[in-house]
């Protein structure tokens, strides 16, 4: 299977660590040149030097995807160093888990605000360089989470909506042979997600309810990426694919 990525453009927000890392360094494998950004200036460094170890060509900005001033500044990065941008993969997130009832606003807007907004901001920042060449691919990561989860109303909703969003944006951008699609990850054993404190309680569950017998590791989700971002895509738009090991349901 050709995927055709040699020389396309890739930016890929809260790329420092996890799944937008490993997706950083497939792309970057396959011949894309790689944008890294994340919240954190010290995860992108490392990240962009494990790119360049690999002969991958790639450049960091440290930016807040909340930040509309930051993300503007971003994408004028990306375009002065590579020339436009081809790929958008929308990664920034994280969770803030509590019972509605016990949540505060700061946990709600913190989570919805980085997962929906920080899409909205850097997929409208990317989108003239993509319409301007008539070809783009953006990528939003969304979670099996969208189905809802207990505990994560605020991580649930932003998933969900993201989907929303990906379809919305699907229906805009085709006439411009630019797709929009999903990835809804189900557990993926991050190093985020070793540090929770309730890891051995979650790894056990998904283990008992996955009808593929192992646990998700960034390189699945990364593999899903490497598709929808390639020519083999390019008739698939507005969906959302669910890389969960056959888990659905919580």
């Amino acid at each position: 299977m050709e995927l055709n990525l040699n020389g396309r453009v890739a930016l890929i927000t809260g790329s420092g660590r996890g799944i937008g890392k490993a997706a950083a360094l497939a792309l970057g494998r396959e011949g894309a040149r790689i944008v890294i950004t994340d919240i954190d200036a010290a995860a992108v460094e490392q990240a962009c030097a494990e790119l360049r170890a690999q002969g991958c060509e790639a450049i960091g900005h440290a930016a807040d995807v909340c930040s509309e001033e930051q993300v503007a500044a971003l994408a004028s990065r990306a375009i002065e160093a590579f020339g436009k941008v081809d790929i958008l993969v929308n990664n920034a997130g994280f969770t803030r888990d509590k019972y509605l009832t016990k949540m505060p606003v700061e946990d709600w807007d913190a989570v919805v605000d980085t997962i929906l907004k920080g899409a909205y901001l850097c997929t409208k920042a990317v989108l003239p360089s993509m319409i301007e060449q008539r070809w783009g691919r953006i990528i939003n990561i969304s979670s099996r989470a969208h189905l809802g989860n207990p505990g994560q109303t605020n991580y649930s909703a932003a998933k969900a909506g993201l989907i929303g969003f990906t379809r919305a944006l699907a229906m805009e951008q085709g006439k411009f042979n630019i797709t929009a699609n999903a990835i809804a990850p189900g557990f993926i054993e991050t190093e985020l997600v070793k540090s929770l404190p309730t890891y051995e309680k979650l790894r056990e569950a998904a283990l008992a309810r996955n009808p593929v017998p192992r646990l998700g590791r960034p390189d699945d989700i990364a593999n899903a990426i490497l598709f929808l971002a390639s020519d083999c895509a390019g008739y698939i738009t507005g969906d959302t694919l669910h890389v969960t090991g056959g888990r659905y349901s919580s």
